[in-house]
């Protein structure tokens, strides 16, 4: 079944560049995913965990302030 795929995909110029461009999207957005996660600020990252042992209303309103 691979052949038909491969028999296909060589007959298109540049086809090369497709790997490439998926492989450096992938890595990239692992990157920005892991910069994001690093740089996050410990305080809301402290807020977010008492969320749910939280019984008030008022955390709610305040949340994405």
């Amino acid at each position: 079944m691979l052949k038909f795929f491969k028999q296909n995909l060589d007959t298109i110029d540049g086809v090369a560049i497709y790997p490439i461009l998926s492989l450096l999207i992938f890595f990239l957005f692992f990157v920005a995913l892991y910069t994001w996660t690093y740089t996050y600020k410990k305080e809301k990252i402290n807020e977010m965990s008492k969320m749910p042992f939280s019984d008030s209303n008022e955390d709610e309103t305040n949340l994405f302030i």
